[in-house]
């Protein structure tokens, strides 16, 4: 019989694509999440049966225990970027990395690979990156030989990065955003799975450090995200101290009304983490220790943030009608 991986968060942005790779490899994949019936998708991945979504909640001992049942590896990819009613940075990045890989241990899985992100520090002033080094340690101390994956911003078709800011890029004459002079490498998705991919079969182990063959900050690759997508903008940097100031009162007002809505403008935590350089530390291992090599945003960008274009698909053909005689 073939070999069973869980993933856990195998249908969110860095999951899906993990799934997918190992369904190419024959593998049997078990898809944890907590809402399976929005995770359909993912049995296209495989041949029928192949891949299938289970019901999951991390915070659940018996439901994570439950999906990796049988499992010859397991995978966590779950992670919030901001606090929302019981998914606290604690409850999720601290406490489920534990919960899985004690259960991992428990079961007797030979593999484990944890997502977990570029800038984890327990020391940091953000809950964010601490409780990320939390989780990581908890996942050492039960499954010494995992692999621990330290993306920095992941971009791709589904990314919330190069994305979120393209839709900003509509609104106005005016691109704003807070720490522009902080420094990104950002790492193509498909490198994050087939990096995880090493973990899952066993060839690789240890902690790896994942970033894009570029460095530049924040306002270089919103200049360089307009010039994709055709836009002329003022790229404006909010000082940290007004950006601190708005965070506040989204925070506030989300606290406010109960939760009815998750504050995903911007956070304080967040602009604790765009205070720190976001790039691979020098000496640590990369992408290339695994054979991989990183894909440029050049390569990739035009792909899928063509929909934001003026005219979407149709721009670079209206470019070319300009040039037409009649």
């Amino acid at each position: 019989m073939s070999k069973l991986v869980t993933i856990y968060g195998g249908s969110g942005f860095v999951g899906r694509h993990i799934a997918r790779l190992m369904a190419k490899k024959g593998w049997r994949v078990r898809v944890a999440v907590r809402r399976p019936n929005e995770a359909m998708f993912v049995r296209t991945y495989g041949d029928v049966g192949q891949v299938e979504p289970v019901l999951c909640n991390i915070r659940d001992d018996a439901s994570v225990a439950a999906a990796m049942q049988g499992a010859d590896a397991v995978v966590n990819c779950v992670g919030v970027l901001s606090e929302h009613r019981k998914n606290t940075f604690e409850a999720v990045q601290e406490e489920g990395a534990d919960r899985v890989a004690r259960l991992a241990a428990a079961q007797g899985v030979a593999n484990m690979v944890q997502l977990s992100a570029l800038g984890a520090d327990a020391t940091s002033n953000s809950q964010y990156a601490q409780t990320k080094a939390a989780g990581e340690a908890a996942v050492l101390k039960h499954m010494p030989d995992a692999m621990i994956l330290r993306p920095s911003v992941i971009f791709g078709t589904d990314d919330e990065f190069f994305n979120r800011f393209a839709s900003m890029s509509r609104m106005g004459p005016a691109l704003v955003i807070a720490g522009g002079g902080t420094k990104f490498q950002p790492v193509f998705v498909e490198d994050v799975a087939a990096a995880a991919v090493k973990g899952i079969t066993g060839e690789a182990s240890g902690l790896y450090e994942l970033g894009g063959p570029d460095v530049r900050t924040l306002r270089d690759w919103m200049h360089e995200m307009l010039s994709v997508v055709h836009r002329r903008r003022a790229v404006v940097n909010m000082p940290f101290f007004m950006a601190g100031l708005m965070a506040g009162v989204l925070d506030i007002s989300s606290k406010m009304v109960g939760g009815v809505f998750e504050n995903k403008i911007l956070t304080r935590d967040q602009v604790k983490l765009l205070r720190t350089d976001n790039v691979v530390s020098e000496g640590a291992k990369t992408l290339a220790d695994l054979g991989i090599e990183a894909t440029n945003t050049r390569a990739v960008l035009a792909d899928y943030l063509w929909r934001f274009r003026p005219s979407g698909q149709y721009d670079a053909i209206k470019d070319s009608a300009k040039n037409m005689r009649v």
